[in-house]
């Protein structure tokens, strides 16, 4: 495995590669989830990076930028062992030598759901990974799912600006208990982690509703009762979008939907979601 620090050392590893390579970009603070990544990147390329990078472009004022989890050595273990050919880990200098004046506009999409609880965020989501894309030169990058608005906003920048890079995503990897797998799950006591327990939960309800309009309900009656239960759980949204959009779908919804959760357990912001498909008032 190759460690790289600059853009001169990544363009030297790159001008080596024969075969496509794929991309997994990451804040690292590694877990199963990004080793789910490394290994759908290792069957649609013959080569992997990595990138270990926490942006500070994505991140708003009083969140936890400071606090982010970063444990370089450990990250660089897990990328040796899961076979990534080159960690391209940049300090912020190298990333951003001077204050961007030019950035990525995330539009209208990047104003709602998270990116109305958290301004900005994503027009720093899209900058730095056009600026990964720019660096890299990967044939196809790998994204999770488990955060569907930024991977909705990533293949519309692929596609509204040219980039020519294909865009490959794995679904959501989950603890035994239910809970998506995050960076941020290390922050919640062992109450705080019972109670989110309630964001799966709601998927499931979602799950076994008749219709768009009964899935959605049965989310959010599932969450008011967590609100109800738990003084240390706060529900931010519980809400239906079309896939394509990320606009709310009407009651009569019919076609690929996302159900979109946010919550705050204690001073811990969570997000899941779970892919749904309508034909008529049935889910399928």
């Amino acid at each position: 495995m190759t460690r790289v620090v600059d853009t001169a050392g990544l363009a030297r590893w790159r001008e080596s590669v024969t075969g496509s390579v794929a991309l997994v970009p990451t804040m690292g603070a590694l877990h199963d989830g990004h080793r789910r990544l490394i290994a759908r990147a290792h069957e649609i390329a013959d080569a992997v990076a990595m990138s270990i990078f926490v942006n500070p472009l994505q991140f708003g004022p009083g969140e936890d930028f400071e606090r982010y989890p970063r444990d370089l050595d450990a990250d660089l273990e897990i990328c040796r062992a899961d076979g990534v050919d080159v960690v391209f880990a940049p300090d912020q200098s190298e990333m951003y030598p001077r204050e961007p004046e030019v950035t990525v506009s995330a539009g209208r999409m990047g104003t709602v759901f998270e990116g109305a609880a958290r301004p900005g965020h994503f027009d720093g989501v899209l900058t730095v990974v056009a600026k990964l894309f720019q660096r890299v030169r990967p044939d196809v990058a790998v994204f999770g799912q488990k955060d569907a608005q930024q991977l909705a906003l990533v293949e519309r920048l692929v596609t509204d600006l040219d980039l020519g890079v294909r865009i490959d995503s794995v679904p959501i990897v989950r603890d035994a208990d239910g809970l998506a797998l995050s960076s941020r799950n290390r922050y919640l006591s062992a109450r705080e982690r019972e109670t989110a327990l309630a964001l799966p939960r709601a998927i499931e309800a979602a799950r076994s509703a008749s219709g768009a309009q009964a899935a959605q309900d049965a989310a959010r009656a599932t969450l008011a009762d967590a609100e109800r239960q738990h003084p240390e759980f706060s529900l931010d949204y519980a809400t239906l979008v079309d896939r394509a959009t990320f606009t709310e779908c009407p009651p009569d919804f019919r076609g690929d939907a996302v159900l979109v959760l946010a919550a705050r357990v204690g001073a811990t912001r969570l997000i899941d979601n779970a892919s749904l498909h309508f034909v008529g008032q049935s889910l399928l």
